[in-house]
């Protein structure tokens, strides 16, 4: 039985393809660019449904690509050209996404995670905040947050933030107050605390261009299309605004709405001060990486025209190697951080790939034709609306990312006077920001959501009201703030 499911997953992404691709060509689109998106369709379902790891799914879609590249990659005119030699060609194409130095930064960022761990520093960060903040409920709450926003400028992975540093820490706080999954305790503090850890983890995934590896996909897909680059000040100071309503308000609304009935106590500080002393003194290797991540950021946030961030990383990563905070065996097991290296570069590369064959200037064009009359703050409004509420039907950031982002990457470079890298930006803060609609929107939601201590019918309510809250902050501020940061 679970061959034959594996079997029909390993086939759609074929029926798919084929499907499309015996559709006539629209008119005004290369017979050649048709066949290219119907391939580059055919990944996207695989990558929804999964019949292989993602990064397998979107390299096998390049590899029969540069195979067929004479019928799905080039034009005959390309061809005709004596000079033009489309073997080398499609190669190039193939691996060009690996030259992009959004994977190098993201993959630089997967290895500050790793010294986080294994120095401590992370873990003793969060035990830290819930020791001084952890006497009331509601400080537990902006803990957490806080906890959340520490880590996530050099945690890539909001799966490995939220569900690997943060729940193992958050989870044990409920028993101290004898909150227990399943049961009408549930509400004492456990389900104030499981909710806000997955809305932090949303939240901080939404602030910093390197808190989630969708993040760097739509800034490489921006690059790509467009060749605009949102640097990481960039995104961290349009997103300034919101990112401060967002920290302030969370805490406090689920406080309001999702009430918990203890409000304070003394068990939450008494248990990390217990916590921490297990840990001992500041060691030398947490002092270290310290410093590094505080490069790192100045580095990123003021020097970005004098340094790429990509290059920032890779220097911070080659300092952690010399002073033996991590090791190169750790960065050759890593699985995790190879896994995403290859399918961003390989997504990246299919991304590019629409762009070259012009269906992205042909998308976009027909879009923004169906759209005239309209003003370019409607039509950024029901664009970014239409895109984030989309978020329901999809159980993978990077699937969701992948699919919808390069339709409105188009969209906003064919519209006359939309404010093109705010619109970007709001597009790639959705991300994060859509993942709280549903128990199954991106990788911690599940984790949170089985603790316990949400039930389903509390999670969907929380999920609408957060979500439409966090759309609403997202447009007034994207609408208001960014052009002016982002001119």
């Amino acid at each position: 039985m679970a061959n034959y499911y594996l079997s029909g997953r390993w086939l759609a992404p074929l029926l798919v393809s084929v499907l499309i691709a015996i559709i006539p060509t629209p008119e005004g689109l290369a017979p050649h660019a048709w066949l290219y998106f119907a391939i580059f369709l055919g990944v996207i379902v695989g990558l929804i449904l999964e019949p292989f790891p993602g990064s397998v799914v979107a390299m096998c879609g390049i590899a029969v690509i540069a195979v067929l590249s004479p019928w799905l990659l080039f034009s005959p005119q390309q061809l005709a050209d004596p000079g033009f030699k489309y073997t080398s060609k499609a190669l190039s194409w193939a691996v060009s996404g690996f030259s992009n130095s959004v994977i190098w930064l993201i993959f630089s960022a997967f290895m500050f995670g790793i010294g986080y761990e294994k120095t401590g520093l992370g873990r003793r960060i969060a035990l830290m905040l819930v020791k001084k903040m952890g006497h009331k409920t509601l400080f537990l709450g902006y803990a957490i947050m806080l906890s959340e926003l520490i880590l996530a400028p050099v945690t890539p992975s909001n799966t490995a933030r939220g569900a690997g540093i943060v729940y193992p820490i958050i989870r044990n706080l409920p028993q101290l107050y004898d909150s227990q999954p399943n049961t009408p305790s549930a509400r004492n503090i456990g389900s104030y605390i499981m909710w806000m850890g997955i809305s932090a983890d949303c939240v901080s995934s939404a602030i910093f261009l390197t808190a989630m590896a969708p993040n760097l996909l739509i800034v490489g897909l921006i690059k790509g299309s467009s060749h605009i680059t949102l640097s990481w000040g960039d995104w961290f100071l349009g997103m300034l605004p919101l990112s401060i309503l967002l920290v302030l308000l969370v805490p406090w609304l689920t406080y309001l709405i999702y009430p918990p009935h203890l409000k304070q106590g003394t068990q939450v500080p008494e248990w990390a001060t217990k916590e921490l002393a297990t840990m001992g003194p500041l060691s030398a290797n947490e002092k270290k990486m310290l410093l590094f991540m505080g490069i790192a950021l100045l580095l990123w946030i003021f020097a970005g025209h004098l340094i790429d961030a990509a290059t920032v990383g890779y220097a911070i990563v080659a300092l952690m190697l010399l002073n033996k905070i991590i090791t190169w065996d750790d960065i050759i097991s890593n699985k995790s951080a190879w896994n995403v290296f290859f399918w961003l570069a390989s997504l990246i590369t299919l991304a590019t790939g629409l762009n070259n064959t012009g269906f992205i200037s042909w998308f976009g064009q027909h879009l923004a034709d169906g759209m005239q009359g309209f003003s370019p703050l409607t039509v950024s409004v029901v664009l970014i609306s239409v895109y984030y509420l989309l978020r329901y039907f999809f159980a993978s950031a990077t699937a969701y990312t992948s699919a919808l982002a390069p339709m409105m990457i188009a969209a906003a470079m064919a519209i006359p006077d939309i404010h093109f890298t705010s619109f970007c930006l709001m597009a790639g803060a959705a991300i994060g920001l859509g993942s709280i609609v549903t128990p199954y929107a991106t990788g911690p939601s599940p984790i949170y959501y089985g603790s316990g201590y949400l039930p389903t019918a509390d999670y969907w309510r929380l999920g609408a009201i957060f979500g439409v809250l966090f759309l609403v902050l997202l447009l007034i501020t994207g609408l208001l703030w960014m052009p002016i940061v982002l001119s």
